[in-house]
């Protein structure tokens, strides 16, 4: 199973404090055994929200919102992309984490759906379309 683990936003993040060498090299170590293991298929930090912008949708109208936002424990300041073979795995990953703001800090897991989650919903054309494309970004990546 894949699962996004997200490292939630605090003040420090969201003020665009970068982190130390220590908490780099920490957390490069870390990231050097998810991939090791066979977990980390990607990972990365965050822009603060005063960089980015949020798309609001409401029927067909689009609005477009600046950031900074607010309510600072709802925000992301980070990922990754793990395979795991349970929920249970990958939090176990979680906690030999680093403390990833060096702060007060949260790392939230959702699993990513897969196909069979869909149902007869997602049909056999469907799931064609979906692996064609998954082979288009895969060769833009090489």
């Amino acid at each position: 199973m894949k699962v996004l683990a997200f490292v939630k936003a605090n003040d420090k993040t969201e003020e665009g404090v970068m982190p130390t060498e220590a908490e780099l090299a920490a957390m490069g170590e870390y990231n050097e055994e998810l991939v090791k293991a066979g977990v980390m298929l990607a990972g990365e930090g965050l822009h603060p929200t005063s960089k980015g912008a949020r798309v609001k949708f409401s029927g067909d109208q689009r609005t477009v919102i600046d950031g900074p936002f607010t309510e600072t424990k709802e925000l992301i300041a980070g990922f990754w992309i793990w395979q795991v073979s349970s929920l249970e795995e990958a939090i176990e990953w979680a906690k030999r984490c680093p403390n990833p703001t060096g702060q007060e800090s949260e790392i939230e897991l959702r699993p990513v759906f897969e196909a069979e989650d869909f149902g007869e919903e997602f049909t056999p054309e469907l799931q064609a379309q979906e692996q064609r494309l998954r082979e288009q970004v895969e060769a833009q990546q090489q």
